[in-house]
């Protein structure tokens, strides 16, 4: 693989060249996955940066050319420069003191070699001058990214224990990137994914999604179900749910639709609200996600019979999960919004029903025959309360 970053649209901001001059060429890299997707020809959206100079030099020398900087995590080296194209994070090169595989005591550095000698995969620490497009490749990244070889830099083993969510990394990355197994990752992988158990469930869940939000996880998270990673982590999920998972893909490729994590997660898990709700607690997904999950738990072989219904009574977002979950058709939903019921409960009142549970219990029976009968217009609906109230 050529070892010069070819031209790409964000290698020519304008923004990111006063950044440089900012800080001096000789003081800035560009670096990880701009550098990683950029020789992939893949679309880049995140630019991030390494420096020599410490935070409080990259700060000032930024002010100082003009730039707004956010010290967000400036305890651990890092600095945004809030440009014009987007942001950009700049960390002071670090090298590992300590770790116990939750998180690492890191002093900073000088060396270009000491700070990639701590990140994770020889691909994602390749670094590029901003002016050259010259490549400082210290582990081979080069060679293993034109082999699509997803490697550990160093013992695989020795890298997991620094940082236990290594092993989801590995997984992501493989899903993303890898062609080949690296055994001996898989080994390591194998044989440390009970310390999976000691990271936060943030962590966990976020790497998790990440790897269900790539376009095909299904091989991978095979893979992982078969070296007990993945049972550490859901271990709700059984043999026919990891078909079901690729019947969704299937599915989502076939209708053209986005796919989402939450999606897929519940497409791993047996259709059981209770469960879907559980394994929500235990991630520490947000309530909107929790939500969503248990919603497609509750799918129902009659969801496909009036896929409108659905989408009025569950939403929009959760009619096309549990539809895309069945392998039904979504295309009466796929441009429709679900109108209101043209009818209030003090409606009901001026009929003479007294104010309180019998109105809400008659509106709910005039909201259901409205839906039966497809949504009708409101003249139809005021027939449909008289026979209602006629009874």
């Amino acid at each position: 693989m050529d070892k010069v970053l070819p031209a790409a649209a964000w290698t020519r901001r304008q923004d990111l060249a006063q950044l440089v001059s900012a800080l001096g060429a000789d003081n800035i890299r560009w670096v990880g996955g701009a550098v990683r997707d950029t020789l992939l020809g893949s679309d880049v959206s995140d630019v991030d940066a390494a420096t020599p100079l410490l935070p409080a030099a990259v700060m000032d020398q930024l002010k100082e050319a003009g730039i707004r900087c956010i010290p967000t995590g400036i305890d651990h080296g890092t600095v945004t420069g809030v440009l014009d194209g987007g942001p950009v994070e700049i960390t002071t090169l670090r090298k590992d003191v300590a770790t116990d595989g939750r998180r690492a005591t890191v002093a900073f550095a000088s060396d270009w070699r000491d700070d990639a000698a701590r990140r994770d995969f020889t691909i994602n620490a390749l670094y590029a001058n901003p002016e050259t497009g010259e490549i400082s490749d210290f582990f081979g990244g080069l060679e293993d990214l034109s082999n699509r070889h997803v490697r550990f830099i160093g013992e695989a083993g020795e890298r997991i224990r620094e940082d236990h969510l290594r092993i989801l990394r590995y997984f992501r990355f493989q899903a993303r990137f890898g062609a080949e197994l690296d055994q001996e990752a898989i080994s390591a992988c194998r044989e440390l994914a009970g310390t999976l158990t000691a990271l936060s469930r943030e962590r966990v869940a976020k790497e998790l999604l990440l790897l269900l939000a790539l376009p095909d996880p299904a091989d991978t998270a095979e893979l992982m179900v078969s070296l007990g990673v993945w049972k550490v982590i859901v271990p709700e999920t059984g043999p026919r749910d990891l078909q079901r998972l690729r019947d969704l893909i299937a599915a989502e490729a076939g209708a053209d639709i986005a796919p989402h994590p939450i999606r897929r997660l519940a497409a791993l898990l047996p259709a059981l609200p209770a469960i879907a709700d559980e394994v929500g607690v235990r991630l520490r997904l947000s309530r909107a996600e929790r939500a969503r999950l248990v919603c497609a738990a509750e799918r129902q072989t009659s969801d496909a019979a009036d896929p409108k219904a659905l989408a009025y009574y569950q939403g929009t977002q959760g009619a096309l999960d549990r539809l895309l979950l069945a392998g039904a058709d979504i295309s009466a939903i796929r441009d429709w919004t679900p109108p209101q019921l043209p009818m209030k409960g003090g409606e009901i009142v001026t009929h003479g029903v007294g104010a309180g549970p019998e109105v809400a219990r008659i509106l709910k029976q005039v909201e259901a025959q409205w839906v039966a009968e497809a949504f009708p217009d409101r003249d139809r609906v005021e027939q449909i309360l008289d026979a209602i109230l006629a009874q």
